[in-house]
């Protein structure tokens, strides 16, 4: 993710992002006189205990697919859905929880028959009528509508649903998703996903994947997109509007990646031709970082730019990151398409993993300076260690605010320190084992963890594993104890 913050004097712009707004007061409604089957299993938790966010997600059962069906009116701001949802219970279950914000729940079934559920807050709680067993695979099928909801976070950035005129997007970093369907929404269960959209003729859906279906009956379109590869809920995204878009293919790429590209063509002159120029380097970029990070983990890319919805900051949503035109520029557009592998791939086990994401972003931002005849990612390590890279002196001083992987709350999971200071301790690993071993650890980190989770305790230890020797793994030791969970500025850099 890359939220602006004050830019540095002659470099890319940093991201920041936070929590999410309190949960709502409760409700409570209670549909559907069903009789409920046996008594053996309990019910599923309402939240995983994110250090962060403990409500979100929800305990027992694992989602392998979500089938959504959407129908959009942008002139109401009106939704429907019917969400298929294809899990395995983990335990033996009488109830679970799915998070959905706002929106009314219509009908809700298990297996084919009508279930019980009650609403409380962000929490849809479903009733089956047969308990399901552990290890059972199951659907349940939700219907709603409504108005989506679009959430205010700790620091004044939006989220979920947000409405422009005649377009909309949903983004969801990182609660915002349970506003426009119900699910999972924690980033440790991944799933694959179809997302089926219906707007009104003249307008365009686009989401992640790959675009299977484009049909327009009655003057209404649908366009249906696929997901094959597992994705976290965070990352899944709907546009709708009016877009200029083009599909073309990565030029040198081994694996030959498709490249889809949407552009609001509301844009002012000027910004639209520099949108469309910054947009034609994927190719080259994907090409370069393969070279770095591995094959790529996702059967295409792309980019969605949309001046219409406020957003206020780009997005790593999968295979089509997300940005207004402002942040519509070489250097985000490295660091979010990065982020397919760190982050979209390798995902986090709770929100308080999050550097390893934004660190190793930013750091290829670095890199890819490095490499195109800009500052080496020495001089910025440096920069950041005297404290000249931002032109306000708060923004400097803020990067040792606290150790990356010790963030103090919600509120900050990202701050500065976890973008720059994520990225120092890239850096440090690099000059620790040297440049031949620190690229075969990236390379190998994406790979075994590809398509997982991962959290900062397995990320050290696979770093001292692979570190070469002895020697290396001590002063790795240091790395960590100084820079990662350290508090204030390290003595020597």
């Amino acid at each position: 993710m890359n939220y602006r913050a004050t830019a540095p004097l002659t470099r890319g712009p940093r991201a920041r992002r936070t929590a999410p707004a309190a949960l709502a007061a409760l409700t409570l409604t209670a549909l559907t006189a069903c009789t409920a089957g046996g008594v053996d299993g309990t019910p599923g938790a309402a939240g995983v205990r994110d250090p962060f966010f403990p409500k979100l997600g929800n305990g027992g059962y694992d989602v392998a697919h979500y089938g959504l069906k959407l129908g959009y009116d942008p002139e109401s701001r009106h939704l429907t859905g019917t969400a298929e949802i294809t899990a395995r219970a983990t335990k033996n279950l009488s109830a679970f929880n799915l998070d959905l914000k706002g929106l009314e729940v219509k009908e809700v079934t298990v297996e084919g028959k009508e279930a019980r559920f009650s609403r409380a807050g962000d929490e849809l709680t479903v009733r089956p009528r047969d308990d399901l067993d552990r290890g059972e695979t199951f659907r349940a099928t939700v219907r709603y509508s409504g108005t989506p909801q679009t959430v205010t976070d700790a620091d004044g950035s939006k989220e979920g649903w947000l409405k422009g005129e005649e377009s909309a997007l949903a983004v969801g970093e990182p609660a915002g998703s349970m506003a426009w369907f119900p699910g999972n929404n924690h980033p440790s269960d991944k799933a694959v996903y179809d997302i089926e959209i219906t707007v009104p003729k003249g307008l365009k859906a686009i989401s992640n994947g790959e675009l299977t279906n484009e049909t327009t009956t009655n003057g209404r379109t649908t366009f249906a997109w696929h997901n094959a590869e597992p994705m976290a809920s965070y990352l899944a995204t709907v546009a709708i509007g009016a877009y200029d878009t083009k599909k073309s293919m990565t030029s040198k790429s081994n694996s030959g990646i498709p490249v889809f590209t949407a552009i609001d063509p509301t844009m002012p002159e000027g910004k639209y031709e520099k949108t469309e120029k910054v947009l034609a380097k994927i190719p080259e970029i994907m090409d370069w970082a393969e070279i770095n990070f591995g094959d790529y983990p996702f059967s295409s890319t792309g980019a969605i730019v949309d001046d219409r919805v406020n957003l206020g900051y780009a997005l790593e949503t999968q295979t089509k990151p997300v940005f207004p035109a402002s942040d519509a520029d070489t250097s985000t557009l490295v660091h979010e398409l990065a982020h397919q592998w760190f982050g979209n791939s390798v995902t986090p086990k709770t929100w308080q993993d999050m550097w390893l994401n934004e660190g190793f972003a930013t750091y290829a931002e670095w890199l890819w300076e490095e490499d195109n005849g800009g500052d080496s990612a020495q001089d910025t390590f440096d920069a950041l260690y005297e404290g000249d890279y931002y032109e306000d002196e708060e923004d400097n001083e803020a990067i040792w605010d606290f150790p990356p992987a010790r963030q103090p709350d919600a509120a900050s999971i990202s701050d500065e320190p976890v973008y720059d200071r994520g990225a120092m301790v890239i850096h440090k690993i690099r000059k620790t084992v040297g440049d031949d071993t620190f690229y075969d650890i990236v390379q190998g980190w994406a790979k075994a963890y590809r398509h997982g989770n991962a959290n900062t305790k397995d990320f050290t230890e696979y770093v001292e594993k692979h570190a070469g020797d002895d020697e290396s793994r001590e002063e790795l030791k240091q790395v960590w104890a100084d820079w990662l969970y350290g508090d204030g500025k390290p003595d020597n850099p």
